[in-house]
Order: structure tokens, then sequence, then C-alpha cells
């Protein structure tokens, strides 16, 4: 059975290599994505930082006692629009072997429920736009499109 709570300081070591994996997976929809080298050592500061913030929730996935996923996301104030705060899932990652169980739709489902709890009135994915498998994950949970953004590489 997995089982789905807050991320702690205490998991930041474990939850480091998994938001690794994502970023290299994004490799592949798209070379800009191209991950750095000092990724690992990031990760673990950028988790750190997001767990002392305040203005993040970070969610872990465990089955037996095994960290595998993690599903950060963070509250935005939108200025000019409403409703006025949003729940941005940035990350999210199930280890391979743990996928097409349901587990991903549940661990979604957990992360609304604390966002809203936390006040956001909106929920949105940040995901590389050739990745057409969470296109279509989302769209199943019912998520539409409603920015693009482009590059050029100078």
């Amino acid at each position: 059975m997995v089982v789905f709570r807050e991320a702690t300081l205490e998991d930041v070591e474990a939850l480091a290599p998994l938001v690794v994996r994502l970023k290299r997976l994004n490799e592949e929809f798209d070379p800009l994505l191209k991950t750095r080298e000092e990724a690992i050592e990031i990760a673990k500061k950028y988790l750190r930082e997001a767990l002392e913030g305040g203005k993040s929730v970070i969610l872990v996935a465990e089955e037996a006692g095994k960290v595998i996923g993690i599903l950060k996301s963070d509250l935005i104030e939108r200025c000019f629009y409403e409703p006025r705060l949003e729940g941005r899932i940035i990350e999210f990652y199930i280890m391979p072997e743990f996928r097409r169980r349901g587990i991903g739709r549940q661990f979604i489902e957990e992360a609304i429920q604390r966002l809203k709890a936390r006040g956001a009135q909106l929920i949105t994915a940040e995901f590389p736009s050739l990745n057409e498998i969470a296109v279509s994950f989302y769209e199943k949970l019912g998520f539409r499109p409603i920015i693009n953004i482009y590059a050029k590489e100078l």
C-alpha cells in the first residue's frame, strides 16, 4: 500500500535523486533541458530551501517504507488574475516500476487536497511541452492548457 505524506528535511537525501531523474527525463524532450553536472547538489539545496520557505507543498510517496515518488508544488500569488492563489505542481516523479497502478492519480488528488487546504483555488502543472504522456495524464484528470512558453536559444 502506498502512503502519501509531507516531506521533511530528513527526506532530502532520498528525494534529490528523484528530482534529478525527472530532470534527466525532461532532457529527452528538449535539448534546452540539459541537466547540469552538479544537479544532485542543486536538487538538495532546492528541496531544503522549499521545505524551509513555507510557500511549497512537498509530498513523498512511500511503499513498504521505501520512497517511490515526489510531488513538489508551489503556492503562487496571481497578482493580475482571479482566482488569486495558484498551486503549481513543479516536480512530479514516480519510480518507473510503480507506474500504471493508479498511484499518480492518487498522488495528484492528495496534492490537490493539501493545496486546497492551504488556500489554493486553482491547480496547474508545469512540464515539458513535448511530453505527450504528461499531457495525456493531466488531461485525463481534468486539466487543460492555459499558457505556452516558447524559447529561442542564443
